[in-house]
């Protein structure tokens, strides 16, 4: 059970990483912001079946259920349509990393004097490195940014607000929350408003083809269920600048997965950034 423990960081940087090389999938399939409701909603739908199953309670209080509506429209709505949105754009998937990876320095230096958190000399050390890997990592990547536009940025960061936000509010408010159904509520609020967002502006496409389905499954049960779910539980276990850290892995990991599913180049600098952010994040976990 501790070694299982131990890895749990790491399963959660595979499975979350894998949601960048599944969104050029689900970008073929349909409109993204659309497909992420419709991912949500099945995953809040899931979600409280489980909850019905076990019997767990599924009433929040006034205040963990407002908790769970900041959290969910910060980490899905913002963070997550930020981000999709902004691909589809045609923003390069590298410095999409690059801009959303920020999130361990922000969460770090905020959680110093909103949560208290030490931030030891050794940590700060692996902040950096992790930072400095992620751009060895991205950087080839980052040419042919004509289609980069001011909108593809300002969407970008308001997923790497909505992630920075959502990562300290469940550090600060969501740890009484249970995880089961808090979870269902913020899939399903999130739903619901990137819903409507779809609906408004008639972006309502989507094809359910062989790839689609794969792309919605992974999505739903992979990337939105256990990978949310193990977040959560990593923050109430650890520090939010520890956990946020892990962010650091996710374009390195991405990078792998996407050169492994459609073969693009990894070049020397590329696996000594692997190598760092690795060491970076080693770094920020140990005691």
């Amino acid at each position: 059970m501790r070694k299982l423990v131990a890895l749990a960081p790491w399963i959660f940087v595979l499975i979350w990483s894998s949601g960048f090389p599944v969104s050029k999938y689900a970008f073929s399939s349909g409109d993204p912001l659309y497909f992420l409701a419709i991912r949500l909603l099945l995953a809040a739908l899931i979600l409280l079946v489980i909850a019905l199953i076990f019997r767990a309670p599924i009433k929040l209080s006034r205040n963990d259920f407002l908790a769970s509506l900041a959290i969910g429209i910060t980490l899905h709505g913002m963070y997550l349509a930020g981000v999709w949105y902004a691909i589809s754009l045609g923003a390069p998937a590298g410095l999409s990393s690059v801009i959303t990876s920020m999130q361990p320095v922000l969460v770090s230096l905020i959680a110093i004097r909103l949560l208290s958190e030490p931030l030891t000399r050794k940590q700060g050390i692996g902040l950096v490195l992790g930072f400095i890997g992620v751009f060895l990592v991205v950087l080839p990547k980052l040419s042919g940014t004509s289609h980069f536009t001011a909108t593809s940025l300002g969407l970008l960061v308001l997923a790497l607000l909505g992630s920075t936000v959502a990562t300290l509010m469940q550090k600060k408010i969501g740890h009484s929350i249970p995880l089961l159904i808090g979870t269902t509520y913020q899939f399903a609020i999130s739903g619901v408003v990137l819903l409507i967002i779809s609906l408004a502006i008639g972006a309502t496409d989507f094809h359910l083809t062989q790839t689609g389905l794969f792309a919605m499954l992974w999505a739903v049960l992979v990337t939105s269920i256990a990978a949310v779910l193990l977040l959560f539980w990593l923050l109430n276990k650890g520090s939010a600048a520890k956990v946020s850290s892990l962010f650091y892995l996710v374009p390195p990991i991405a990078v792998l997965e996407t050169y492994v599913l459609f073969g693009e180049k990894i070049n020397a600098q590329g696996f000594i950034g692997i190598a760092l952010t690795t060491l970076g994040v080693a770094l920020v976990l140990q005691n």
